[in-house]
């Protein structure tokens, strides 16, 4: 009876000691599933960090080469424009030149034309100044005078208008002012007028009517 009850005893020790183990063998096999998933999911964590930094890291290097190719772009937009400006500030230029040499000949010709209106005009009454020449040598001494006054107003009322006497008689021949109608011997240099036959006219700076000379034919020069 003790003996069997001794072997019960036994068995039951062994079966504790067979379970002691293998709760140990469940627990230390839980254990290590366990750590193996805090492991795996370190390394997912680790992984998953890495490819992070990779995408910010290549998110940045897009971007910046992003902003490169922007800053290429409004760089060459620039040049183009400010080429573009450039040469339309030349055109610009090149009008306003233009337009400032227009506006010169213009005004030129405006005042050109402002004064020789009355040419024709003037050409007419100079005429009544040869009629003073004629009348004042012709006429006596106490005649002279009052002609001369007369002949003095009428004259300045031309050259208010831009009528002037050319200057002759002394003068070296000059084909633009005067114009010959004979030549004579004399002491005098040649070519020099030595009589005006008729007076000459300029209207500003244009001859209207040439002086009528006598020129002079030095006679050292025919011997």
């Amino acid at each position: 009876m003790e003996r069997a009850i001794t072997e019960i005893r036994n068995e039951n020790i062994k079966s504790e000691k067979k379970s002691k183990n293998s709760n140990g063998e469940f627990l230390e096999g839980k254990n290590s599933r366990k750590n193996l998933e805090n492991l795996n999911e370190e390394e997912r964590d680790e992984k998953k960090e890495k490819n992070d930094e990779l995408k910010k890291s290549s998110e940045i290097h897009n971007k910046e080469k992003l902003n490169e190719n922007l800053d290429l772009d409004l760089k060459k937009q620039l040049e183009e424009y400010k080429k573009l400006a450039e040469e339309r500030l030349e055109h610009l230029r090149y009008l306003q030149a233009d337009f400032d040499n227009y506006r010169k000949r213009f005004e030129k010709e405006k005042e050109q034309i402002i004064k020789l209106a009355n040419e024709n005009l003037i050409k007419e009454l100079i005429v009544i100044l040869d009629d003073f020449d004629a009348a004042i040598k012709l006429s006596e001494k106490e005649n002279k005078k009052g002609l001369l006054s007369l002949k003095k107003k009428f004259f300045d009322i031309l050259e208010n208008h831009g009528l002037k006497e050319i200057e002759a008689l002394g003068k070296k021949f000059n084909p633009e002012f005067h114009d010959v109608l004979c030549k004579e011997l004399s002491e005098h240099d040649e070519d020099e007028v030595i009589e005006e036959i008729q007076k000459g006219y300029c209207l500003y700076s244009k001859v209207i009517r040439p002086s009528k000379v006598k020129i002079s034919k030095n006679k050292n020069k025919v011997q």
